[in-house]
C-alpha cells in the first residue's frame, strides 16, 4: 500500500535529506587514490551519529542491519561502497580495499532522521578516468534529472522510467548504456523500501499514479556493457555480467501538484 507523508513528515524529510546531501558530499570528498572502504564506512559512521532530530534524538544508519526479503543476512554496513563493475550494495566493511587511480566509487546511503528515511547516492571518479567513464557517469546523472523531472503529481511511474531510458538507450554514440531492469527506485520515508517501485524503463502514461504527498527514490543504473547482472558470493553486491563498469546515482524527491522537490539536493 502507497502511503503518502503529512506536511509533518515532510518537514522531517527536507531536515533529513539537508544533512543527508551534506554526509554524501563528504564522503565524495574523501574519495582519491589511497583511501579505503573501511575509512569511508567509518566516515558515514561517525558524521551520521553527530546530527540529531528537534527533539535530540540521535540520526541513524537506514541501511545497517537492515535485511530486506529474501536476503539470508542483515546488511553489515552503513554505506554501500561499490567499485567499477559493482552495481550497487557492495560492502565496505568485511574485506576493506583500496581505492586506486581510474577507478569508480558509487556510494548509496540510507538516513534514518526523526524516525523517517532518506535514500541518496552518487557515483564518484577516484583521480583521473577514462573519458569513456566520465561520459557514463555523466548520462548516468543526466538520466536521474531527466527522471525527476518527468515526475509529476498525476503522472505515471511509467513517465519515470521513459524518461530515464531514452536518456540511457540514446547515449555512447547511439549504441546505449546497459539499463539495469532487475533494480529499481521506490518509495521511501516511513521503510527503506515502499510501495510504488519506479523502474528505470517504461511506457509514458502507464504504471502506478504519482499523487501530491508521495516520496519516492529515482536511482538510475547504467552499465558500459551489458544490463545483465550477477550476485557475488556475500549475498548483497550485484555486479555487471561482463565485468563492465556500472554508474549510479539516486535522489529522494517529493511529488508536488507541479514538479517534483528534490529532498536529498
Amino acid at each position: 500500500m502507497i502511503r503518502l507523508k503529512t506536511k509533518e513528515d515532510i518537514a522531517i524529510l527536507r531536515e533529513g535529506g539537508k544533512r543527508h546531501a551534506a554526509i554524501l558530499r563528504a564522503l565524495a570528498a574523501m574519495v582519491k587514490p589511497g583511501a579505503t572502504t573501511q575509512a569511508l564506512e567509518d566516515e558515514a559512521r561517525r558524521l551520521i551519529a553527530l546530527g540529531a532530530d528537534a527533539n535530540g534524538k540521535p540520526d541513524s544508519a537506514a541501511f545497517l542491519n537492515y535485511q530486506p526479503v529474501g536476503a539470508e543476512r542483515p546488511f553489515p554496513a552503513a554505506l554501500c561502497v561499490s567499485i567499477n563493475d559493482e552495481v550497487v550494495h557492495g560492502i565496505p566493511n568485511e574485506h576493506s580495499r583500496m581505492l586506486k587511480e581510474g577507478d569508480i566509487v558509487s556510494l548509496d546511503l540510507g538516513l534514518i532522521h526523526g524516525g523517517l528515511i532518506t535514500d541518496a547516492a552518487v557515483t564518484v571518479p577516484v583521480g583521473n578516468i577514462s573519458a569513456e567513464i566520465a561520459a557514463l557517469l555523466e548520462t548516468t546523472k543526466v538520466a536521474l534529472m531527466a527522471g525527476i523531472k518527468a515526475a509529476k503529481g498525476g503522472k505515471k511511474t511509467g513517465d519515470i522510467g521513459q524518461a530515464v531510458e531514452r536518456i540511457g538507450l540514446g547515449a555512447a554514440g547511439g549504441k546505449g548504456y546497459g539499463i539495469v531492469e532487475e533494480l529499481c527506485g521506490h518509495g521511501v520515508g516511513y521503510d527503506v523500501h515502499e510501495e510504488p517501485y519506479v523502474p528505470n524503463y517504461g511506457e509514458a502514461g502507464k504504471g502506478v499514479t504519482l499523487k501530491p504527498g508521495m516520496v519516492i527514490a529515482i536511482e538510475p543504473m547504467f552499465n558500459l556493457g551489458t544490463r545483465h547482472l550477477k550476485l557475488d558470493k556475500d549475498g548483497y553486491t550485484y555486479l555487471t555480467k561482463d565485468g563492465k563498469a556500472s554508474a549510479h546515482f539516486e535522489h529522494t524527491i517529493l511529488i508536488t501538484k507541479g514538479g517534483a522537490e528534490i529532498l536529498t539536493a
